[in-house]
């Protein structure tokens, strides 16, 4: 079960509908009619995606003991696909080819025979396929939390976020929209109307004459994912420059530290990219010396505790997903499905404590103390640069 044990990764998306009740037989069946394997219809790519219990790829049965945990629902998404082998390919070519080129004169083969054997070897090879021998099969855990009414999709790339988006929506009737940087703060500035603000936003100066007014990774004008470019860079700042503790609006606090990873690059897609690995890559020169030429963090290993429970993880910026998360041990002397139910509560808290760490960023970034704010953190870059030099 992907998210109930080990390190987890996760997408997290919205539903756009009213959360269950309760989960119950009828989420499971709707998982059923639309279990993996079962509809042989593919899509245009020849691609056919299915639900699996979680337990293995070719796990098709449901249970309510195995699938509801603590008010979750738990499922595997499935992506089938069929990968002709290249070296084989190759191989049945060479065989229809030579067969073809046998009589030629020449010893050569024609520009005609060539397309023939092509074609001869795919059609063979596309033949054999049909029983499933050349089908590759992967599954990518999926986790419905009822009280948040969220999804969160074991995987930070968006490969297959389509494939999740469109089977979900022809499961349970309800559309999905991923919580990335840009659409987290909309939903936090409305409880504070301050959506104004974040509509209004750009992209900050944080080196002036070298900082651009657009992001090159963010190609659509209305997306302002770029704000979790900015949170990176903010934390970076403020754990330097003021403390590695921030009060949180629910009056906890979280101490945190940059460790392990940090991935850097160039706004204007002109000086490349860096990535840095590091126990305190933060503190690190060729670091400091990346954002004082502009560069954006688009990736940080982070290192949080809060209520005395700490969580490692990587954050990646534009969509605020989680890689490779270590959550706190369960208590030893629950059983079996206490840890599970535990696990369950972690997962809330160590996205919680992202939720208010991210609104403590916006509560500075969408209101007039964001002008002092930033003019710091330019009097951090330079200082910096001096102390370099």
């Amino acid at each position: 079960m992907g998210f109930f044990n080990g390190r987890t990764t996760f997408l997290r998306f919205k539903v756009n509908g009213p959360a269950p009740r309760q989960f119950d037989d009828e989420h499971l069946a709707r998982l059923a009619d639309r279990s993996a394997g079962r509809s042989r219809i593919a899509s245009a790519d020849g691609v056919e995606t299915g639900w699996t219990g979680g337990e293995h790829i070719l796990d098709t049965e449901f249970d309510l003991e195995k699938n509801v945990i603590n008010d979750t629902l738990t499922f595997d998404l499935r992506v089938d696909t069929d990968k002709l082998p290249a070296d084989l390919l190759r191989a049945y070519y060479a065989v229809e080819l030579k067969a073809l080129a046998k009589n030629n004169p020449s010893g050569f083969a024609s520009a005609r025979q060539k397309r023939e054997a092509k074609e001869i070897a795919r059609e063979r090879l596309e033949q054999e396929s049909k029983d499933g021998r050349y089908k590759k099969r992967k599954c990518v855990p999926v986790l419905w939390d009822r009280l948040t009414n969220e999804v969160l999709f074991g995987a930070t790339s968006l490969t297959q976020v389509d494939r999740l988006c469109s089977l979900f929506n022809q499961t349970f009737g309800s559309e999905l929209e991923c919580v990335t940087a840009g659409r987290r703060a909309y939903h936090l500035a409305e409880g504070a109307s301050r959506t104004r603000l974040v509509d209004d936003s750009g992209p900050s100066a944080f080196v002036p004459g070298v900082s651009p007014t657009d992001v090159a990774w963010i190609a659509d004008e209305s997306s302002r994912d770029f704000i979790g470019n900015e949170f990176l860079l903010w934390l970076w700042y403020y754990t330097d420059v003021e403390s590695d503790t921030i009060k949180l609006a629910d009056n906890s606090e979280v101490t945190l530290m940059i460790a392990r990873t940090l991935n850097l690059e160039c706004p204007r897609g002109q000086t490349g990219h860096e990535t840095i690995t590091h126990e305190g890559p933060s503190r690190l020169p060729e670091a400091r010396r990346a954002i004082q030429s502009g560069k954006l963090p688009r990736k940080a290993g982070l290192t949080l505790v809060r209520h005395s429970e700490q969580y490692e993880l990587t954050l990646h910026a534009e969509t605020l997903g989680v890689g490779g998360a270590k959550l706190p041990p369960p208590d030893e002397a629950a059983d079996a499905r206490g840890k599970l139910d535990d696990r369950a509560n972690q997962l809330r808290a160590l996205i919680e404590t992202l939720d208010l760490l991210y609104d403590a960023f916006g509560q500075k970034r969408f209101s007039r103390d964001w002008e002092t704010e930033l003019a710091g953190m330019q009097k951090w870059l330079k200082r910096e640069e001096r102390r370099a030099a």
